[in-house]
């Protein structure tokens, strides 16, 4: 399944990646919030020097106004990892209130690597496993043509790679839970995820068609013990990987309303006056682009 032109596809959207990595990032020079890339580090710094209950704490150490951690703990634990080998490497990276704002080339290097390796381990991975999964039912070259559009996609290798984000891991957890449950691996995709979910509360976008897929699986089986026993087994993943993940907060209600505050902030506006956020949350259930490309239509037509 995998040939030749697979591999040369795959090390050409490497090397795309690559190239758009050697170029300026978001906020870069920019003091002093300087951006994306800088809230990536700060919270790679927080995590390494800071007990895991203050992540989300406001406090002398951490001070939430200035790029506060406010992805779910898996992003926090990848932010953790991060920064035990940025530390290894230079202290400076993430030492804690006094390395803010460091642009060093060294620093960059590392940076823009650790996001071109999520690329080579997860998200590239994903979108070759789903591509193989609709091969089942489309041709190889369709499934070359999709592998394409996918991996040279240019959103995607311009906001991580460019402006810089991580949105390839979330997303990789995605596509591979979908090609998952595609095979009929409803546990595994459930799992799968759950880990999406804990990375990125934005994968809350597909979560309604996610839930309504495999609560129909569990309809779909002979007898109701069956389906009790396919409902409770995925809702057990689903729990038992949330639990694993939140437990260092789990141990108080205030801690639990940190994080969530911190997920969800109500209190500064859910939408924080981001367009985007306010049109994923609506396009669940009113598909926006397609009403005004039919009142578009429409209009020309008169």
């Amino acid at each position: 399944m995998i040939n030749a032109n697979i591999v040369a596809a795959i090390s050409a959207a490497i090397a795309v990646r690559a190239i758009v990595s050697l170029n300026s990032y978001s906020g870069q020079g920019k003091p002093p919030m300087y951006g994306d890339y800088e809230a990536q580090r700060h919270w790679q710094e927080i995590t390494t020097n800071l007990e895991p209950k203050y992540w989300y704490r406001n406090t002398s150490e951490n001070d939430l106004l200035y790029w506060g951690l406010d992805y779910p703990p898996l992003t926090a634990y990848h932010s953790y990892l991060l920064g035990i080998v940025a530390g290894k490497y230079d202290e400076s990276f993430v030492e804690l209130t006094k390395s803010r704002g460091v642009e060093s080339d060294a620093h960059k290097t590392f940076m823009r690597l650790s996001v071109l390796l999520a690329d080579v381990v997860i998200y590239l991975p994903a979108l070759l496993v789903l591509c193989i999964v609709i091969v089942n039912q489309q041709n190889k070259k369709s499934m070359f043509v999709y592998l394409i559009a996918m991996i040279l996609y240019p959103g995607q290798i311009l906001i991580d790679n460019g402006h810089f984000q991580y949105n390839n891991i979330s997303l990789g957890f995605f596509l591979l839970a979908i090609a998952a449950i595609c095979k009929e691996k409803h546990y595994v995709g459930s799992f799968v995820y759950t880990l999406a979910l804990n990375y990125k509360q934005m994968e809350l976008y597909h979560a309604f068609p996610i839930f309504i897929y495999l609560l129909r699986t569990c309809f779909d089986q002979k007898s109701f013990s069956q389906k009790l026993k396919k409902f409770l087994i995925i809702a057990t993943i689903v729990v038992s990987t949330f639990v694993v993940l939140w437990l260092p907060w789990l141990g108080s209600l205030d801690s639990i309303l940190e994080v969530v505050g911190r997920l969800f902030p109500i209190g500064r506006g859910v939408f924080e006056d981001k367009v985007s956020n306010f049109w994923c949350v609506v396009n669940v259930v009113y598909k926006i682009k397609y009403v005004f490309k039919l009142y578009n239509t429409f209009q020309n037509l008169v």
